[in-house]
């Protein structure tokens, strides 16, 4: 069930047009006059009409009421759009951007093997890899994706490239080296040469990128997943986390293959063989999670990590629908992933919606004749899903973000869900539930996107 806060505020007729004060340029705005609506909590969707927000030069909202006939803003919105947080991409890789929708109906090993890892020893060359780069951050900040958790590819070059992208466009990024070394598991030409170099990579990839100016980028340490990793590597990689604070971030149970591996491996789940090399840390972010148990979800709560919930790749290599409502219940910290290219949409908004289909077959089944039909309560709604796509991203990763609220920066996405002729003559103005869930799904242009006070689309 849904909570719906109250509408705050009236819309003056002075502010019935889109109104621009200064020019929409790489700027900290002063204020911002919109209709907000963002979720709190996973059960409440918060609907503010016509607030003033007013944004200081570090990029943080100081205050946020409602507007009054004498106020004036740098920056107001039609009516007609909507002002929603920011949108926040917990897991995906870079280097996979090109691959999108190709090979997804091999099996993980093979898709790794066949397409993935050849792929990405390709940024190798470092002008490639920033050709790359400049094509997606700006289309992942057309699409509201104003934070995203990278992983880049082994090389050190297009890593620190791959970060100097994202601060240039002005995205928020966590961006993070891959390190791999395990002979069985990865490509000759595509490893690390030895666990000691990994780790040494690593640390230089994460000196690069803390010596950048500012603090809206930040490194990532990244071990690809137990199977490509050694021991050795991962205990490095352990060691480093608790010498730096750096977070770390990795895939966990993604597929049976995976979990399987891990087990007969170690004799553990890989949550526990993660938290024996200290790679278990406070706002960490497990990519898909899929085959966790509740043992293993109180671990991961023990050491504040969370997951990065990816349902449309958890289609294609999950082996499973991860149960994100139960998790969520219990206390897990969660945001949501497109785990671009096992998933091949780069839409956060596209995501929310994956999020639900997915949580909808887990509850009602997909086979009549097997047991798990109809699993009440397990199911995700928009409100939800878009609450993981936002302030659950925020609260996984330990940021500032995900809500418009005084105090936190202004990451912020403007939508007009009129802009789409099928939704004219349809829309219901009135109905906030409906408006809502429309542009959480996609519908409707997006037509400004602010990271940390500055406009950047």
């Amino acid at each position: 069930m849904v909570d719906m806060v109250a509408r705050s505020g009236t819309r003056s007729p002075a502010a019935s047009c889109y109104q621009r004060r200064v020019p929409l340029s790489k700027q900290h705005p002063q204020s911002v006059r919109a209709t907000v609506m963002q979720t709190s909590s996973p059960d409440s969707l918060d609907v503010l009409t016509d607030q003033l927000i007013v944004v200081d030069r570090e990029g943080r909202i100081t205050s946020m009421r409602a507007a009054t006939d004498d106020d004036t803003a740098d920056v107001t919105l039609p009516p007609s759009s909507i002002l929603v947080p920011g949108l926040i991409d917990t897991h995906l890789h870079a280097p996979q951007w090109t691959q999108r929708g190709v090979g997804l109906d091999l099996p993980l090993d093979r898709w790794l093997n066949d397409y993935t890892f050849p792929l990405e020893s390709s940024f190798a060359d470092t002008a490639m890899a920033v050709s790359v780069w400049q094509a997606m951050v700006p289309e992942l900040l057309a699409a509201g994706t104003t934070t995203a958790v990278y992983y880049s590819s082994i090389h050190e070059a297009a890593t620190k490239a791959l970060a100097d992208a994202c601060a240039e466009h002005g995205q928020r990024a966590f961006v993070g080296r891959v390190a791999m070394d395990h002979p069985d598991n990865t490509p000759e030409g595509y490893r690390d040469a030895t666990a000691a170099e990994g780790v040494a990579a690593s640390r230089r990839s994460i000196a690069a990128i803390d010596a950048m100016p500012g603090d809206l980028v930040q490194p990532i340490i990244t071990p690809r997943f137990i199977p490509s990793c050694t021991d050795e590597l991962l205990a490095g990689l352990g060691d480093l986390a608790a010498e730096t604070g750096v977070r770390v971030q990795t895939h966990c149970s993604e597929s049976m293959w995976e979990h399987g591996y891990v087990l007969e491996r170690f004799g553990t789940s890989d949550t526990e063989a993660l938290e024996s090399f200290g790679l278990l840390t406070d706002h960490g972010v497990l990519a898909h999670s899929v085959h966790i148990s509740d043992a293993d979800r109180a671990v991961l709560m023990h050491h504040g990590a969370g997951v990065a919930h990816c349902p449309l790749s958890n289609s294609y290599f999950g082996d499973a629908v991860f149960p994100a409502r139960r998790h969520l219940d219990a206390g897990l910290r969660m945001g949501l992933g497109t785990d671009i290219a096992g998933g091949p949409d780069h839409s956060m908004r596209s995501t929310c919606g994956h999020a639900v289909t997915s949580s909808r077959m887990l509850e009602a089944g997909v086979d009549p004749g097997r047991s798990s039909w109809n699993r009440p309560g397990d199911r995700v709604d928009i409100t939800t899903a878009f609450w993981m796509a936002t302030l659950g991203g925020a609260e996984l990763l330990g940021i500032e973000a995900g809500l418009l609220q005084p105090g936190r920066f202004f990451d912020a996405v403007a939508i007009d869900p009129t802009t789409d002729p099928s939704v004219l003559a349809t829309l219901d103005q009135t109905d906030d539930q409906r408006r809502f869930e429309r542009i959480a799904r996609g519908n409707g242009s997006i037509t400004h996107v602010w990271v940390n006070g500055v406009h950047v689309v």
